[in-house]
C-alpha cells in the first residue's frame, strides 16, 4: 500500500490544479447575478466525490441551492463519518482591493508561505479546506485504506445562514445517520501549531432601516428641522456599547457561560504573540470589552457588530440632501449558553425603544445559530488529536473560536452525533476579505491527516463497540 506521503508527492499538482479548477466558479449565494454559477459548482462537487470513489452521489434539490450528498460504505458493522462542508463563498466585493481577480487563482510566495498559497475567493472558505477530504478518500479508496464507512454533505447557503439546510437534516435523517461529523472550516493557532477547535460562537444576524420623511430633502430647507436618519442611526448604533464596550441592550448578558479561572489559565497559555498580531493587522492597539485579553474577547465572549451601513448621496461629487432611510447591517456572536432567538428579540426591543420621534425603525432579522462546545474526552476529538500529532509532531492545542457555524447545533439536535472540527486554516487567510488565500502547506497537510482521523477514530469506536 502506498503511504499517503508519498501519494501526495506523487499527485500534488493534480490535488492543486483540480482545487484551482473548482475555485474558478464564482459561487456566491448571496448574490442572485451568481445563481447559475452556484448550480454549476454543486454539478462538479459532484463530479469530484464521484472520481474520489463514492458510490452513490446526489445533487439533492431544495428551495435554495442544492446539497450534493456523496456515501461509501465499507460495512454496516462499521463506524460511520459524515463530512459536511460548503461550495458557496462570501461575495468579492470589494473588487478594487484584490491584488488578482478573485476567481481566477494564482499561487504567491509570500513570508508565511515560502512554498505557496492560492489567492481566490473561497480558497480557505470552505473550497480549499472542504476539498481536503475529497482528496483524502481518493486515497483512502486507490489504497484500500477505507477503515469505516464515510458520507458527505456539501451545501451551496453556508453564507447565507444555511437556509434550506434545517429542513434537508430533519427529513433525511436515515440517510445522514453517523457516528460523528467531521468539519474542516475552522482553523489553527499557526502553521507549526496545530490546535483543534472545541467551540463556536453563535450567531444573530439583524439588518435595521431608521426612515424618516417620506422622501431625500434639500438639507438647506430643511437641515434642523427634520430628524436626519443617518445622524440618528448613528447615535442609535453608538450607544449599543457603553465606555468599557459592554454591550449595553438589557439582559444581553443574562445567559451568557462563564468561564471559570482555571479556563481562562488555560486558554492563556496557548501561543500568542500580542505584537504579531497588531503589526499583521497595521494596527497601533486592539480594543474590546474591558477586562478580557484579545483571545479571551474574540472567543469566549460575545460581541455586537456593524458589518455594514449606508444611507444618502455616496455618489461624486455633491448632492445636499437629508435622506428617507438610513441602513445598517449588524451581527451578534453568541455563547453558550445565549439563545440567538432571544438575543434577536432582545436587540428588537430595545432598538425600537431607543428611537427618538420624528424616525421610524424596522428590525429585520436575517438568520441565526446556537453556540457550540465539543468536549474533549469524546473519541472523536482523540482520534483528532491523534492524526495531528502524527502529522505534526506534537499535540494539538484545543481551543475555542471566535466563528459560527449555526448548523453545529442543529446536526446535534437533529442526528444526536457530535462534530469535531478539524481545521487546518490560518487566522491571516483573509477569508472573508479581498485577497483570501490558503497556503499550500495547509491544504497538503490536511490531507496527509484526515486519513489518520479514520484510522484512530475506527479503531477508538469498535474498540469500545
Amino acid at each position: 500500500m502506498t503511504s499517503i506521503s508519498d501519494y501526495i508527492q506523487t499527485h500534488r499538482d493534480r490535488f492543486i490544479q483540480e482545487l484551482m479548477a473548482l475555485l474558478r466558479h464564482p459561487s456566491v449565494s448571496a448574490d442572485s447575478a451568481y445563481s447559475q454559477d452556484v448550480l454549476d459548482t454543486a454539478q462538479a462537487v459532484a463530479k469530484a466525490l464521484r472520481e474520489a470513489g463514492c458510490d452513490q452521489v446526489e445533487v439533492c434539490e431544495t428551495e435554495g441551492y442544492p446539497i450534493v450528498y456523496g456515501e461509501k460504505r465499507m460495512g454496516d458493522h462499521l463506524p460511520t463519518v459524515l463530512v459536511y462542508g460548503h461550495y458557496d463563498v462570501q461575495p468579492p466585493d470589494p473588487m478594487e482591493l484584490w491584488d488578482t481577480a478573485p476567481f481566477e487563482p494564482e499561487i504567491r510566495k509570500t513570508a508565511l508561505h515560502p512554498e505557496g498559497a492560492i489567492f481566490a475567493r473561497g480558497a480557505a472558505d470552505d473550497k480549499g479546506q472542504f476539498f481536503m477530504h475529497v482528496k483524502a478518500l481518493e486515497y483512502m479508496v486507490r489504497n484500500n485504506a477505507l477503515p469505516c464507512n464515510v458520507k458527505f454533505m456539501i451545501e451551496g447557503e453556508e453564507e447565507v445562514g444555511s437556509t434550506s439546510l434545517s429542513a434537508f437534516v430533519r427529513e433525511n435523517r436515515e440517510k445522514l445517520a453517523n457516528d460523528v461529523i467531521l468539519i474542516s472550516d475552522t482553523g489553527m493557532i499557526g502553521r507549526d501549531v496545530p490546535s483543534i477547535t472545541t467551540g463556536l460562537r453563535g450567531l444573530s444576524y439583524v439588518e435595521v432601516t431608521v426612515t424618516g420623511p417620506n422622501r431625500d430633502l434639500h438639507s438647506g430647507l430643511y437641515g434642523g428641522a427634520v430628524a436626519n436618519p443617518i445622524n440618528i442611526l448613528a447615535k442609535m448604533i453608538a450607544s449599543l456599547h457603553d465606555e468599557n464596550n459592554h454591550i449595553t441592550i438589557p439582559g444581553f448578558y443574562d445567559r451568557v457561560q462563564e468561564l471559570t479561572a482555571e479556563e481562562r489559565q488555560l486558554m492563556a497559555e496557548a501561543p500568542f504573540d500580542l505584537q504579531e498580531y497588531k503589526d499583521a493587522l497595521n494596527i497601533d492597539a486592539v480594543y474590546g470589552e474591558k477586562g478580557y485579553t484579545t483571545n479571551e474577547r474574540n472567543a469566549i465572549r460575545p460581541t455586537l457588530d456593524v458589518n455594514g451601513i449606508w444611507g444618502g448621496y455616496i455618489g461624486e461629487g455633491a448632492k445636499t440632501v437629508i435622506p428617507s432611510q438610513a441602513h445598517a447591517k449588524i451581527s451578534m456572536r453568541l455563547v453558550p449558553d445565549q439563545d440567538w432567538h432571544e438575543i434577536t428579540r432582545l436587540f428588537t426591543e430595545h432598538f425600537e425603544r431607543i428611537a427618538p420621534a420624528g424616525v421610524r425603525v424596522k428590525v429585520t432579522p436575517h438568520h441565526g445559530g446556537q453556540a457550540y462546545v465539543t468536549p474533549i474526552d469524546h473519541i472523536g476529538y482523540q482520534a483528532a488529536s491523534k492524526a495531528y500529532e502524527t502529522t505534526f509532531g506534537k499535540i494539538p492545542v484545543p481551543q475555542r473560536g471566535g466563528g459560527s457555524i449555526p448548523i453545529v447545533a442543529l446536526f446535534e439536535k437533529e442526528l444526536e452525533s457530535k462534530t469535531i472540527l478539524m481545521g487546518f486554516g490560518l487566522d491571516s487567510d483573509a477569508i472573508h476579505s479581498p485577497n483570501e488565500h490558503y497556503g499550500l502547506f495547509n491544504y497538503l497537510k490536511g490531507i496527509e491527516t484526515i486519513p489518520l482521523f479514520y484510522q484512530h477514530y475506527t479503531e477508538l469506536a469498535t474498540k469500545g463497540a
